[in-house]
């Protein structure tokens, strides 16, 4: 019996999207850093969690290389992203209930 042979071919980006998805991190800290500084009342801690969203969407996705990878990380991220919300939220309404 002949086996098969599975080649995994891995999907790596160039060093031009990491130099891009880099300079994008760097504007997305420099905003942090302007929008700490300005007064947006109640939205101040949205924008600066949105902003780490989206930094951190682009480190897990380009440098960590989930996006390439296959589907069964993809779930464990989601599942582990899911847990760590669901503890933000119980943390913010004992917070709230005090």
């Amino acid at each position: 019996m002949e086996h098969e042979k599975h080649e995994h071919k891995a999907h790596h980006p160039g060093y031009g999207i990491y130099i891009l998805v880099w300079m994008g991190l760097l504007a997305l800290t420099s905003i942090t850093v302007t929008v700490a500084g300005i007064d947006l009342g109640a939205y101040t801690l949205f924008v600066a969690l949105l902003i780490a969203a989206i930094k951190s969407g682009l480190v897990i996705n380009i440098f960590m290389h989930i996006k390439f990878d296959e589907p069964i990380f993809k779930v464990f991220l989601s599942l582990s992203g899911f847990t760590l919300f669901v503890i933000f939220l119980l943390t913010f309404f004992d917070v709230i209930y005090r």
